[in-house]
């Protein structure tokens, strides 16, 4: 038989004997290829409703992105705007406008900003009035509302869904197939199939997977328009989404072990270890429990590498919360080349400095974890370049694990 020369990078060969005969067959079968994506989160950011730099300033930043020729998709932690600014459907869809000039497909997972925040004041929607027991919503000199639905939780999350994911099972922009909640919902949980947003796809023999959870309002937990309780709705969405989010990602850990996937990447747009300045103190992260619970739990089942990526915090940072100790690195200030994690290089209101764990009542001690916390929200705008090789297995340290390495790359 005519022999084939094959690519040593790219294929292997597999021979199979049959046991009948002494006969045999062969398949050739594809590596996985290496491949990388950009991250990014809490961007385009403005100092106040005016403020307009960092939006003006997108498309370049978009455009930067599209250069980058080893690139094949964009992830997006959420905060598509800062907690200074109001919540617009007029806003919202000019970030989509500007998206849609990524050249690769783009995955998004919603931040407090465009949603659970937009009740507050300083997001243009308004307070509870003691005396007359109603909300005092905010409204410009025409009296039209500063924000949509008066700041609504609820409302601005269909706003955001009805915009970024109009096309369920798709990426944003430049069509990619992915798995949906909404579409793949357990159906003992019927109410799960308004999870658009939640979704995970498989590429090189790695998992992706995004969850809807949300930061700086403690997982939607902080309580809407300072009223003096809770409202029902605002108890049954914290309660439902959290429900569903574990689920979820229980669904997707099943399915990497299931197709021997060689990592997990989880995306979140909450800071689950960040007190976010809170009075409260670590008492502030109460909601995140549940879900670094459920984390850890599917880690350790899985036995390789998993890498999550979050947004909130602003502050580039990688370490490793669910083992007491771990080596962390950080940026000290914005832009600058991360260093080791000290007492003097921790931004104020920020969590412990060399151990978050301190910040939460409980040890997972689970080593096949990494965590790292895109830059955002400050200049220079910048992403995180993200190579993934399956045939790679680095240690796990501040920079790479297992088939993981990331390096920042300035606008």
């Amino acid at each position: 038989m005519k022999s084939t020369r094959l690519s040593a990078l790219s294929l292997v060969l597999a021979a199979v004997l049959t046991g009948c005969g002494g006969g045999s067959s062969s398949t050739v079968v594809a590596a996985p290829a290496a491949f990388s994506v950009a991250v990014i989160g809490d961007m385009p950011y403005g100092t106040s409703p005016s403020d307009t730099a960092q939006f003006l300033a997108n498309p370049a930043f978009i455009n930067t992105v599209n250069n980058d020729s080893e690139l094949s998709m964009v992830l997006h932690a959420g905060d598509i705007h800062s907690g200074k600014e109001y919540c617009t459907e007029g806003y919202d869809l000019s970030v989509a406008n500007q998206w849609k000039a990524f050249k690769f497909p783009l995955v998004f997972t919603p931040g407090d900003n465009e949603w659970t925040d937009c009740h507050k004041a300083k997001q243009g929607g308004g307070s509870f009035n003691s005396v007359t027991g109603a909300i005092d919503y905010l409204k410009d000199s025409a009296g039209k509302l500063l924000s949509y639905a008066g700041g609504d939780p609820i409302a601005n999350l269909e706003l955001v869904r009805s915009i970024f994911f109009s096309n369920p099972g798709k990426a944003f922009g430049v069509s990619m197939d992915l798995h949906t909640q909404a579409q793949e919902f357990d159906t003992a949980f019927p109410s799960d199939n308004k999870y658009v947003e939640n979704v995970w796809w498989e590429k090189s023999k790695v998992l992706f997977v995004t969850l809807n959870i949300p930061g700086g309002s403690n997982n939607n937990n902080d309580i809407w328009y300072g009223a003096p309780s809770m409202s029902p709705a605002q108890a049954l969405e914290v309660s439902s989404r959290s429900a569903a989010n574990k689920r979820w990602l229980d669904t997707a850990f099943k399915k990497a072990i299931a197709n021997g996937d060689v990592g997990v990447v989880i995306m979140v747009q909450g800071d689950m270890w960040d007190i976010d300045g809170s009075a409260a103190g670590a008492n502030h992260l109460t909601e995140y429990k549940q879900f670094t619970d459920s984390i850890a739990a599917n880690t350790k089942a899985f036995g390789k590498p998993v890498l999550l990526f979050n947004g909130d915090s602003h502050v580039y940072r990688s370490d490793n919360p669910l083992v007491a100790g771990a080596a962390c690195v950080i940026e000290p200030t914005s832009g600058a080349t991360a260093v080791a994690c000290t007492a003097n290089n921790m931004p104020a209101g920020s969590n412990n400095p060399a151990d978050p764990y301190l910040n939460q009542p409980h040890n997972y001690n689970v080593p096949n974890f990494r965590r790292v916390v895109v830059h955002g929200s400050t200049s220079p705008l910048e992403y995180l370049k993200l190579k993934v090789d399956p045939a790679a297995n680095a240690i796990n340290s501040t920079d790479s694990f297992g088939p993981f390495s990331w390096k920042r790359v300035k606008s």
